[in-house]
């Protein structure tokens, strides 16, 4: 069962996303700024570069926007020229193109952008030009990966592509038919705007950060969302009937006289799991440390005695240090380079156990991540995508 916990406040609207209890997401926005991760804009090249083989671009923000030639060739990869050819060759100072933003302004740097387009609906990500049928790896069973498969290749014109997503497993072909055409048309109106617009200009902007999550999360049969503004509530329970098609959205309305993230002693745990110094349930503890390169997760055993051995004791510790792990990448939103200092183990089966349950844990995980295993020095690395700044409360 999902708890999503949704608090607006005058300035701000801020969201906790609870699994079986357990705080696992949390995130802020301000009133008045939405994210652009997702968000059309018509841009204009302001300049080349082509050592780095890419472009600043203007698309009407603070800073320009950052665009790779990767994220300009086409989006299959077999219809790339085997050798990338100057980004001179394909882009001119003053020219103006349709871009999508992939990764917010971190810092000193501008937002990232594509031509690589994608529209996410509620069982289908739509690419009009990638030329494919992809289905999620989150769902397991051959047959039913088969089964979507078959039709997405049925629903699709030869040049656009379709993703599949973990919530389409068992889905039906009308919904996933509706969804293909209503985000059909919502790429037409987007190249009507960019015809008519002069850059750098806004075209389409993607859902809010509430609407996102239940988009992509919520399920009617097991899952809660509670709000404390009626207004917003109403909002979001004729957002979730038009998704989910005349089915009753379960939506309840806080208005106890406690502060909502009180209550479900959400503000006391996001206190708690964002210290540098995070402790474990079994009384080892994590330490946390955040750099411009990367992030280091430090495990040690503290207060915990519990195993037979010392091996045991270590395994153990490290065992719950991996779900925790997960369960706190997401909640903080980590991104780029992670390596984790798992305590020195000498079983080679222990080591394996504990790089599993640490993938295992992070199965939830909606953002991109690889855990690309033991270094020589007994280091356990991993990569997230990341695509906004870090979350602060």
């Amino acid at each position: 069962m999902k708890q999503l916990i949704v608090h607006c406040g005058p300035d701000s609207t801020q969201m906790a996303l609870l699994e079986e209890g357990k705080l696992v997401e949390y995130a802020a926005e301000r009133s008045q700024k939405r994210g652009l991760v997702g968000s059309f804009f018509k841009g204009k090249v302001m300049n080349v570069i082509p050592g780095m083989q890419a472009a600043f671009v203007d698309i009407g923000q603070k800073k320009n926007a950052f665009l790779y030639i990767d994220d300009l060739l086409h989006p299959h990869l077999e219809k790339q020229p085997k050798q990338k050819p100057p980004i001179s060759d394909l882009l001119k100072p003053g020219q103006e193109l349709i871009l999508q933003v992939v990764k917010e302004a971190i810092g000193n740097k501008g937002a990232r952008v594509t031509t690589h387009y994608s529209l996410p609906g509620r069982w289908l990500v739509y690419m009009p030009s990638a030329g494919y049928v992809a289905v999620s790896k989150k769902i397991g069973q051959e047959e039913e990966r088969s089964r979507l498969r078959e039709i997405g290749e049925e629903l699709r014109t030869p040049e656009e592509g379709l993703i599949l997503r973990t919530v389409a497993e068992y889905a039906e072909k009308e919904a996933v038919a509706e969804d293909l055409a209503q985000l059909r048309e919502q790429w037409g109106t987007i190249l009507l705007k960019g015809e008519q617009a002069s850059a750098p200009a806004a075209l389409h902007h993607d859902l809010s950060m509430v609407q996102r999550l239940m988009r992509d999360v919520y399920s009617p049969a097991t899952d809660e969302l509670i709000m404390d503004c009626p207004e917003q509530a109403g909002e979001a329970t004729a957002f979730l009937a038009a998704m989910l098609q005349g089915k009753q959205p379960n939506v309840r309305i806080y208005k106890a006289d406690i502060p909502l993230f009180d209550y479900y002693g959400i503000k006391q745990q996001l206190d708690k799991d964002f210290q540098r110094k995070v402790w474990l349930p079994g009384g080892g503890y994590l330490v946390w440390d955040t750099t411009e390169a990367l992030t280091v997760i430090d495990v040690n055993t503290g207060k915990f005695t519990g195993g037979d051995n010392l091996e045991d004791t270590v395994f153990r510790t490290n065992v719950e240090a991996a779900r925790e792990i997960a369960r706190l990448v997401r909640l903080r939103d980590t991104g780029g380079i992670i390596i984790v200092d798992f305590i020195d183990m000498s079983s080679e089966h222990h080591r394996t156990a504990v790089c599993d349950t640490l993938e295992a844990s992070l199965n939830g995980d909606r953002t991109q991540h690889h855990i690309l295993g033991w270094t020589k020095l007994g280091l356990l690395e991993m990569t997230r995508k990341r695509m906004r700044e870090q979350p602060i409360f």
